[in-house]
């Protein structure tokens, strides 16, 4: 893709540079904030070579797919006399144009290999998936929504680091099996080390990403992502002097909660106490005259705030975190065994369509932070794999070659773990199809749970990957077990799908 000569076909097109208020990208879309967005004309800016689609509204967003959207935005700011702001990040949008570029790839190769067929597929599949994940997402209004879509906005953008670290971490746990002596070279160390960058700093960054969110200063949400991990907050450990003298312990003590540590709350609080400077911020600037903002603002956010964080914020955080992973973990996991692993991975696909399921991100990143890895993500993931083995009996068993197109075009994308297009373009409009791919991952759920506890416990240590690549991050060595839950969903949504779920009148329900 040409992006200067993109920029400068897209600049007139949007009414010229006086009518571009400001520009930003995110991961799939270069967006424009337009004076007035009458005068761009969206019919031309669709033909453009390298456009995906424009979604036209309040801010102008030019769909370019996943690695373009911020070369486009460097290319537009040479030609545009205009601001630019901080990138965005939408969860949604950007899933729906992965997939949307994937079969868009697939398309474009089959019309090179003279494919008519494929290409009318990848587009049925668009306009099916746009048509139902607009119509489920036309009911995610709710203030419940809204929090899980501001959670999303937080996370999304660690997602590349959290996968660069994890792989690097997977590599080295490679290495030492190959070369057991390696872990004592200290270059292999380093090498090792940058795989906990993230986690180490994951406190931080949320905290950063929370004040973006939520239109507070930056530097205060990273300020506010540290307060809650203080080593200070253990207190004063007890010592011994040099005569055999023993100076007793002296730990922070809170009225009803006890005793104060280092990291309670977890990312949990570090998000609610990030929020809360942004809170604190705007209403002490609407008091302070100008003159004093930046001597009295910064300082009366970081005091007062605090104060909140260390009284309030941390200690019921942390009995929220407590009960979460005892519902999820020792209750569900632990506890339930391969009940809970069936229920947990069979529930999952209805918590993604409510939209719910952005809120367990946190939990995640908890759980990788406290010991490595997330139990819970390799069982949800077998949700997908169930999505997968409903496509193929579907495939096989239809006599529709347009149903058979349009599961062709999302499979691919399917197996490595994007399942929206599975989701929103088959399952859905069928509906049958989705109980039994719900049911069919359940199993695989529940044989990863099983492998959980008969190994002792292992997990993803990175959030991104799903299907065959979350193999990849797979701890502990117990990746046989991942792999056999994927087989085991892959066969048991073929098999419910085959015998219950599909019959061939449903196809009409496509439209």
């Amino acid at each position: 893709m040409d992006y200067p000569e993109l920029s400068e076909e897209i600049l007139p097109l949007v009414g010229g540079s006086q009518n571009v208020a400001s520009y930003t990208n995110c991961m799939t879309r270069l967006r424009l904030n337009l004076h007035d967005p009458s005068k761009a004309d969206v019919a031309a800016l669709r033909r453009l070579t390298g456009v995906m689609g424009v979604v036209d509204g309040p801010q102008l967003q030019v769909v370019v797919g996943p690695g373009h959207a911020q070369r486009l935005r460097e290319a537009f700011a040479e030609v545009v006399d205009a601001p630019a702001e901080a990138p965005v990040d939408d969860p949604e949008d950007e899933v729906a144009d992965i997939a949307e570029a994937a079969a868009g790839n697939r398309a474009a190769g089959a019309r090179a290999a003279g494919g008519g067929e494929a290409v009318d597929a990848a587009a049925d599949l668009r306009t099916l998936q746009q048509k139902n994940t607009q119509k489920v997402k036309s009911r995610h209004t709710s203030r419940v929504h809204g929090l899980f879509r501001h959670i999303a906005n937080i996370f999304v953008p660690i997602i590349p680091g959290f996968i660069a670290c994890g792989l690097v971490v997977a590599i080295g746990n490679i290495w030492k099996l190959i070369d057991p002596g390696v872990a004592t070279n200290a270059w292999f160390l380093v090498f090792a080390a940058l795989g906990s960058i993230v986690v180490a700093s994951l406190n931080l960054i949320v905290g950063l990403n929370t004040a973006k969110e939520f239109g507070g200063t930056p530097v205060l949400g990273l300020i506010a992502g540290a307060i809650s991990y203080l080593p200070a907050l253990a207190g004063i450990a007890a010592t011994t002097a040099a005569d055999g003298t023993v100076t007793p312990a002296q730990p922070l003590v809170l009225p009803l909660f006890g005793e104060l540590r280092p990291a309670l709350g977890g990312i949990i609080g570090v998000m609610v106490t990030a929020w809360l400077f942004t809170v604190i911020e705007k209403w002490i600037r609407k008091r302070v005259p100008a003159w004093a903002d930046l001597f009295v603002v910064p300082v009366v956010t970081l005091l007062l705030g605090a104060v909140i964080c260390i009284f309030v914020i941390m200690p019921i955080s942390g009995l929220l975190m407590q009960g979460i992973n005892w519902l999820l973990i020792d209750f569900a996991l632990e506890r339930g065994g391969v009940v809970g692993g069936y229920l947990l991975s069979s529930l999952f696909l209805p918590l993604v369509m409510l939209g719910i399921h952005q809120g367990l991100t946190p939990i995640h990143a908890q759980l990788i932070t406290d010991h490595g890895f997330t139990e819970l993500l390799p069982v949800l993931a077998m949700a997908g794999a169930g999505e997968v083995g409903m496509a193929i009996a579907i495939f096989l068993k239809t006599k529709s070659t347009r149903l058979k197109n349009i599961i062709r075009a999302a499979l691919p994308i399917g197996v490595l773990g994007v399942g929206e297009p599975l989701i929103y373009g088959v399952s859905l409009p069928l509906f049958y199809p989705l109980i039994t791919a719900c049911l069919g991952g359940g199993f695989g759920g529940a044989f990863v749970a099983f492998g959980i506890q008969a190994t002792g416990g292992f997990g993803a240590g990175a959030l991104g990957l799903s299907g065959v690549l979350m193999t990849a991050v797979i701890t502990n060595g117990a990746w046989l077990w991942y792999v056999g839950g994927l087989v085991i969903s892959y066969i048991m949504g073929f098999v419910l799908t085959w015998f219950f779920g599909f019959k061939e009148h449903m196809v009409e329900r496509l439209g």
